[in-house]
């Protein structure tokens, strides 16, 4: 009877809502239409403005990983020296990209569950003056760690650098203003905060990273970033886009408008601290320790004692909610919960309850309701105070 129902927390894919579904189902109409270009300039301004950016905006088919691997193409030289910071899973892979694409890869790897200090990369930058671009996750989804993107953009501009954002799992979830922060570079991916399927990739571009991608030679045709910010000046696009999926995403938009930015990543932010405190008084460790080094998007819960994909195996079959376990050497000794899109308070009550039940049904010491009630304490207190 159940055989379809499963309630995703996991870290991406998010749930799709409704209003984004029903988008989704548009008549197709041709991409070289008029009234493809119509929706591609609305959604491209609505881009530039949560991006918070004067700059360009690519959408391709493709998922975070294509982006970062476009950003990379078109940003960096053949054999130039990138410094590649890694909190986690992602940042390996950010650095892997780097050297398929032919960088000189030079990184600074932390341990799983720390976050990236700017000052470490000051000094690693003054250590290896030729190094021009900095790679960093936002949010390092494989621990749920938040790096300062704001302190580091600071230390990379200082000494002339450019710096590359993974933000696919932490855009719309916490603040990422492009001009502001001076930022070059953003990457983000459609199934996660924006609450669609997988399959569109967004890349924001500062600028002065466009002036240099000018400079870079042409090293390929489908992720030519200029190419399609020109092709953009007109309201098209290079190559064939997923009709479909822009249509969701003005859909998505749309919500983000009514919802508002900052109060989104207001949200974002309870249903973190809600979490966070649930999980503590549940009794659980948290992977990462202190708030401030926390996602608003992705809680760990770990390192834990006991099997933690008995747990999930346990939510998903028995209580149809579906929550993320550890990825390489964190395999089986973590559980990841994902708090990004369509979700809310009510969710995360939902969650907590699922968590605790299937703690007490695999035998682990469970106080019944301690995690709701705190994670409720916490929403009540927002509530009454309006933060």
């Amino acid at each position: 009877m159940f055989a379809e129902k499963t309630v995703l927390r996991i870290p991406g894919p998010t749930p799709v809502p409704p209003e984004v579904a029903r988008a989704m189902g548009h008549a197709m109409v041709g991409h070289r239409s008029s009234e493809f270009s119509a929706l591609l300039a609305e959604v491209l301004a609505d881009l530039r403005a949560l991006m918070q950016t004067s700059g360009s905006v690519a959408i391709l088919a493709g998922t975070g990983t294509a982006g970062l691997e476009t950003a990379l193409l078109n940003l960096v030289q053949p054999n130039e020296e990138i410094l590649s910071v890694s909190t986690g899973n992602f940042g390996d892979r950010f650095a892997d990209i780097a050297s398929r694409v032919g960088a000189t890869v030079r990184t600074l790897s932390y341990e799983w569950g720390q976050a990236a200090r700017a000052e470490d990369i000051e000094r690693a930058l003054a250590e290896q003056p030729g190094v021009k671009v900095v790679l960093v996750t936002h949010c390092e989804t494989s621990t749920g760690v938040l790096n300062d993107v704001r302190a580091i953009a600071e230390v990379v501009h200082r000494r002339g650098g450019y710096l590359v954002v993974d933000a696919v799992s932490s855009f719309i979830g916490a603040p990422l203003p492009i001009d502001e922060w001076r930022v070059d570079v953003v990457v983000t991916g459609s199934q996660k905060a924006l609450g669609l399927p997988p399959g569109l990739t967004l890349v924001g571009v500062s600028g002065r990273a466009a002036e240099r991608m000018k400079e870079i030679p042409r090293r390929t045709l489908y992720f030519d970033l200029v190419r399609y910010f020109k092709d953009a000046q007109v309201d098209t696009t290079p190559f064939t886009p997923p009709v479909s999926l822009v249509y969701g995403l003005q859909a998505s938009l749309a919500l983000l408008r009514q919802e508002g930015l900052q109060q989104a990543q207001r949200r974002h932010l309870l249903l973190r601290d809600m979490t966070r405190a649930g999980v503590r008084a549940i009794g659980l460790p948290l992977l990462v320790a202190q708030d401030a080094d926390a996602s608003p998007t992705v809680t760990t819960v770990g390192l834990l004692d006991f099997d933690a994909d008995a747990v999930r195996k346990v939510m998903k079959s028995e209580l149809h909610v579906a929550i993320a376990g550890g990825q390489k050497h964190l395999a089986g000794k973590i559980l990841r919960i994902g708090h990004m899109g369509y979700i809310d308070a009510g969710d995360v009550l939902h969650y907590l309850a699922c968590l605790e039940t299937a703690l007490a049904k695999t035998g682990h010491a469970a106080a019944l309701g301690a995690g709701v009630a705190a994670a409720q304490e916490v929403y009540l207190r927002h509530a009454h105070t309006g933060h």
